[in-house]
């Protein structure tokens, strides 16, 4: 049993060795190239700005424009379903909302026919010569 606690702490102590030995590693590395290409980054500065800046507006362009395409398509894809027949997902939403627009102006256009008299009197009322 105490072996293996030793074992164990010796794996350990040397794992964590290990570990510091990389990240001082990693590190030095990073302050080296930083040393070195530092002045080679800022005399190609000139060239890498204006085609960073070209290289991102066409890849988000690229990107942009490949979402909107799939999106339409997707779009176009429902659209046919639904005129198919098929029921696509929430084409009851879209069933629903088609029955209460047609409600609301039904009702929009009998209220018109029923008091729409009523407002053309008050109108001539509050302009007796128009």
């Amino acid at each position: 049993m105490l072996e293996k606690r030793r074992a164990r702490s010796l794996i350990e102590v040397n794992e964590s060795m290990i570990f510091i030995f990389q990240r001082r590693l990693t590190l030095t590395a990073t302050v080296l190239s930083l040393i070195f290409f530092t002045p080679l980054i800022i005399l190609s500065s000139p060239i890498w700005v204006p085609a960073g800046t070209v290289l991102f507006i066409a890849i988000a362009g690229f990107l942009s424009m490949s979402g909107f395409g799939v999106a339409v398509l997707a779009g176009m894809s429902w659209m046919y379903k639904y005129f198919r027949g098929w029921h696509p997902p929430g084409s009851d939403r879209v069933d629903y909302a088609r029955t209460r627009i047609a409600d609301t102006a039904s009702h929009v256009k009998d209220y018109a026919r029923e008091y729409g008299g009523y407002l053309h009197s008050k109108v001539k009322d509050a302009a007796p010569g128009a």
